[in-house]
């Protein structure tokens, strides 16, 4: 038996670049076609955005499965109970021309939602109300939060000063129970991705309940409800009103922009992952926007919002503007800009209470005499004295969204078939659908030679092909020299991550010195050499290493803050770096297969750690691998790799279960707990004893 020796590492190195991309400082080819990949994803899904619609028939027909998908993509799909909201009013304050009071509700059990609901006097007849959703705001004295519903209370005294009926709601993040916003952004929990979860749910479904509470006061009018709010509640605006047409007017003030602002330009790193839903579906921000339509919306933003910025306000408001046309409802769409920067502006203010004066009072021509300005210091607002010991609030990522439920262990081969082919179409339609879409299966080969060379028992050949535009790749192979193709009989692929890297490199480049003269010196012994040659001359037998993207040779350069604005701004175009990383090691296969000698030939998938679940992933989606070597793999993705939604389909076991019934595995040093599933389907489907190996030290 004979073995190939196959590396595989990112490239690119004098690819061709596209005039004028690069951010200011980059100097690398990595960084370079890092751009331009994520500038050609952007332009794809803002070409598809709303595209094809050209009669409101068009637009109508699928309005209610995008509103679906929106719920999903938030969390909400299925729609969660609409359980007992248990307000209770824990004090009131008063002023000559309203009162507040001080109120929470529960969402669901134990998601508290503080508030304060801010009443006109004087009123004889059931007042338009207004849901104010608030932005960040810090309001805190030592341990205390009185939430950022205090720091926007000008804007609910307005209103009650002005006829209307008020609620402003304390978000989240920053409200008066202290959740978390950050998860993604800087806390490093990236299984949120996994769990298809977001805050943006979370704030939506509290400002759907609002509404709930606000229709059960007998001083609103339930035909007249408006949503507004500015920053983090602009965003949720946005959400309440796409899903909620209750809402009949709304106003989201700097809460959206585009794709190409959050990813091409950067914006998304001055964002929490409360301004984004997961987007599994792949939207670009104008069809949350084009769900409003033909309810009055005012789309309102400063000219130097730099985290909203005007260019992609203004791209969004022509393509809805688009939809509203269909309707024949351009006037109840409007545009507001005005001068200056992120800040809560009294010009902002000015035009959101005409907007909901117009469409919810009927009084377009009302001069706005009275400015929103502050009653009350922030204490004064506080809702609660002591927190209650049964809010989830604080730990709400980790049940707002269902996870699959526990993996049966079938009784029968056809309840085993059943199982699994949900699992593999649950992972093809919300976990890797941002793959490329192929056509056709047998897409020709792009493998190109770059390199061969033979030294000291090793023959060493380098090729390059692309795993998607923009993202060339390099396969390394290497057999015994002197051994013609022919007599080739099993090839191994390993996935490396950057240490592996480096080990392999350490060893090859001292006797094949020009293919990796780029790399820097480390200090790694070069033991590798030694090994693989040992490996090659005893029984035609080798090792395997593939970096994919933003690894090895050609990684992405940066700190930690860096590197996580790459992986926010593969999220928002509804892929993980993992999982396009799965793609490469797919694409690693298929083009290894076309290595002359090797077509046809066993493939053995090796890798360790986080990489062991990527090639994993991969083996399911690939055929010819006859053995995976998977060491210290994850028993769950709460630690193991980074996958859209993968946790609302299943979790590694059964991913391991799937795979081993197509291929030998070989677990090292495994976690027992994420190896018991596809032991017991092996033993209760009888499969062959060997299909699931444990080798422990």
């Amino acid at each position: 038996m004979s073995l190939v020796v196959v590396l595989m590492a990112g490239a690119g190195r004098g690819a061709a670049q596209t005039p004028g991309e690069n951010a200011p400082g980059e100097t690398t080819s990595a960084e370079k076609l890092l751009r331009n990949y994520l500038r050609t994803e952007t332009s794809r899904l803002a070409d598809q955005c709303l595209s094809g619609i050209e009669t409101l028939d068009d637009w109508t027909s699928r309005r209610e499965e995008l509103r679906r998908q929106l719920r999903e993509m938030l969390g909400l799909d299925p729609e969660p109970a609409r359980t007992p909201l248990a307000v209770q009013i824990t004090g009131t304050l008063d002023q000559p021309e309203f009162t507040v009071e001080k109120l929470h509700f529960q969402s669901r059990p134990g998601l508290y939602v503080t508030g304060n609901l801010y009443l006109p006097k004087g009123q004889s007849t059931p007042a338009p109300a207004i849901l104010y959703v608030c932005g960040h705001s810090k309001q805190k004295e030592g341990n205390t939060s009185f939430g950022n519903k205090t720091g926007y209370q000008h804007h609910g005294a307005w209103y009650a000063r002005h006829g209307y009926v008020c609620l402003t709601i304390d978000t989240i993040q920053l409200g008066e129970i202290e959740g978390v916003h950050h998860g993604t952004h800087n806390l490093n929990q990236w299984w949120w991705n996994a769990r298809g979860y977001t805050p943006a749910g979370v704030e939506a479904w509290n400002g759907i309940r609002a509404i709930d509470y606000l229709q059960t006061r007998p001083e609103v009018d339930p035909q007249r409800i408006g949503v507004t709010g500015r920053s983090g509640g602009g965003a949720y605006s946005w959400w309440i009103a796409a899903l909620d047409d209750r809402v009949q007017a709304a106003v989201p003030v700097a809460g959206i922009t585009d794709l190409e602002n959050h990813v091409v330009d950067g914006v998304v790193d001055g964002h929490c992952d409360c301004m984004f839903p997961v987007n599994t579906y792949r939207w670009d921000f104008a069809q949350v926007a084009a769900l409003v339509a033909p309810r009055p919306l005012l789309i309102s933003n400063t000219d130097k919002d730099t985290i909203f910025p005007l260019e992609g306000v203004v791209r969004i408001h022509e393509k809805v503007r688009r939809i509203y046309r269909l309707y024949g409802a351009e006037k109840n769409l409007g545009l507001q800009i005005t001068e200056g920067p992120h800040l809560d502006t009294q010009e902002l203010h000015i035009h959101s209470f005409r907007w909901f004066h117009r469409f919810l009072k009927n009084e377009p021509a009302t001069l706005i005499e009275k400015a929103a300005v502050k009653f009350f210091p922030p204490p004064q607002l506080r809702v609660f004295e002591s927190l209650p010991a049964d809010e989830i609030v604080t730990r709400v990522a980790e049940s707002f969204v269902a996870t699959a439920p526990a993996p049966r262990i079938p009784a029968t081969t056809g309840e085993w078939e059943t199982d699994r082919n949900l699992f593999l179409r649950g992972l093809r339609d919300k976990v890797f659908r941002g793959w490329p879409v192929v056509a056709d299966p047998a897409t020709p080969s792009t493998l190109k030679p770059l390199f061969e060379g033979e030294a000291e028992g090793i023959r060493l050949q380098i090729f390059e092909f692309d795993s998607q535009p923009n993202v060339p790749l390099r396969l390394y192979v290497a057999t015994r020299a002197g051994l013609a193709a022919a007599d080739l009989d099993l090839s191994v692929l390993q996935i490396v991550d950057d240490a592996g890297w480096n080990d392999l490199v350490a060893g090859l480049r001292k006797v094949f010195p020009a293919p990796f003269a780029g790399e820097p010196a480390n200090d790694t012994p070069p033991t590798r050499l030694a090994s693989i040659q040992q490996s090659l001359a005893e029984a035609r037998r080798g090792m395997a290493w593939l970096a994919p993207r933003g690894l090895g040779a050609d990684r992405w350069p940066g700190e930690t803050a860096r590197q996580i604005g790459i992986r926010r701004r593969f999220q928002l175009l509804g892929q993980t770096v993992d999982g396009m990383r799965v793609w490469d090691i797919r694409r690693g296969i298929q083009e290894l297969q076309s290595v002359p000698g090797l077509k046809s030939k066993p493939l053995w998938l090796q890798a360790e750690g986080h990489q062991a679940g990527l090639a994993l992933y991969a083996s399911l989606f690939e055929t010819g691998i006859s053995r995976l070597d998977l060491t210290h793999l994850p028993a769950s993705h709460r630690a193991g790799p980074d996958l859209l939604n993968v946790l609302r389909v299943g979790d590694l076991p059964v991913a391991l279960a799937v795979a081993a019934e197509r291929s030998r595995v070989v677990l090292r040093n495994p976690d027992r707990g994420g190896v018991e599933f596809a032991q017991q389907i092996q033993q209760g489907l009888r499969w062959p004893v060997e299909q699931v190996q444990l080798v422990t030290p």
